[in-house]
């Protein structure tokens, strides 16, 4: 399963999140999906959006869930230097 997420080149956000958002997402899905092997991409580009290939419409639901928690969690996780 391949998970690409893209962030609208007008969204401001500091330096290292999105290699931060990467990590951060691809270690809980892996954690939902241990038997999947998944790549997590996330890159600006000119919207937001999220595509999963090689996956069943259900898993899309469930890593769209999984991204708005890591997303709503980023004080938790995002730590800046």
């Amino acid at each position: 399963m391949r998970i690409e997420v893209t962030i609208a080149r007008t969204t401001a956000l500091p330096a290292g999140a999105l290699d931060a958002l990467a990590g951060e997402l691809s270690r809980r899905i892996n954690h939902s999906f241990p038997e999947r092997d998944g790549a997590v991409t996330v890159r600006y580009a000119g919207s937001n959006n999220l595509s999963v290939i090689g996956g069943a419409k259900e898993d899309k639901e469930r890593i769209s869930e999984i991204l708005q928690e890591t997303w709503e969690s980023a004080d938790d996780w995002f730590i800046t230097d």
